[in-house]
């Protein structure tokens, strides 16, 4: 490695510690604003249990899988980063905003296909369990649903072709926006902001109970994905969560991927039902 490699390598780890710095700080000052001003009140308890559960899950999760997403996606981005579908563009602005819109469609097409597999939505569902909604709801997560990610991720490395730096970037960027759109917060002129980025009143709308509402808005920076595919849901939902089935701690949380709404249906349909008057 030469001089000026290791220049904008040093360039690139500091702009990733100071977007994981603001992410940070997103993250409390979310936390803050939903505290003085919610667009929804929960019960205490909802709010309490639901946020204790998601920063649980988080710690686990990431114990567990910070190392292998970071260095999984670093590593394969420095193998394959001249190759793929812009490996041999000039690196600069065009080359970001592409791989930037690349990468919010690709994250996209996982959504989506995480609500209509059964084998993913088992795990992904963990996501949807949350009664409450609230900025930590964006770190709930089964550890497969995030194992399976790292997998999809690391195969749009190699097919998009892009810095090792601007992936880990593109990630806290992502990271950030994950947070914003869980947070129950009012936004001044959202309707106007979400017809450009998803804002959390239309992510309000994914984590409807009713699976008819939260099979919708799928987008997780970009609005336009959904509105390109027809995705696009604009509602207040009338409850948060799943209908059948919930978990109020993090050994719940793991376990609910192995218990599917169609087995508590199949378990209802064997009690007796009384006789009709």
């Amino acid at each position: 490695m030469n001089a000026i490699d290791n220049i904008n390598s040093e360039n690139g780890m500091f702009f990733n510690e100071f977007l994981f710095g603001l992410a940070a700080f997103s993250f409390i000052l979310l936390i803050l604003i939903e505290k003085r001003k919610p667009f929804r009140h929960f019960p205490h308890n909802y709010y309490k249990d639901s946020f204790v559960t998601n920063t649980t899950a988080f710690l686990v999760n990431n114990i567990i899988l910070t190392v292998l997403r970071a260095s999984s996606l670093f590593l394969v981005a420095q193998q394959f980063a001249s190759y793929g579908l812009l490996g041999q563009l000039e690196d600069g602005p065009i080359k970001w905003l592409l791989a930037f819109a690349f990468f919010d469609l690709a994250i996209y097409v996982w959504h989506y296909a995480s609500h209509k597999n059964e084998y993913l939505w088992r795990f992904h569902k963990v996501h949807h369990s949350d009664k409450a909604f609230n900025v930590s709801t964006g770190f709930r997560f089964h550890v497969f649903d995030l194992l399976l990610e790292i997998i999809y991720k690391c195969i749009f490395v190699v097919v998009i072709g892009v810095n090792a730096y601007l992936v880990l970037s593109i990630e806290i960027i992502e990271l950030f926006f994950v947070m914003f759109h869980h947070a129950n917060i009012r936004i001044p002129k959202e309707d106007l902001i979400s017809q450009v980025i998803i804002t959390p009143s239309l992510h309000r709308t994914h984590h409807s109970t009713l699976r008819s509402e939260h099979d919708s808005n799928y987008g997780i920076v970009l609005s336009l994905w959904d509105r390109i595919f027809g995705t696009r849901k604009e509602l207040v939902p009338a409850q948060i969560g799943l209908e059948l089935i919930e978990a109020d701690n993090f050994i719940q949380l793991f376990s609910l991927a192995f218990i599917t709404e169609n087995k508590i249906r199949k378990l209802f349909s064997w009690i007796p039902k009384g006789k009709q008057k």
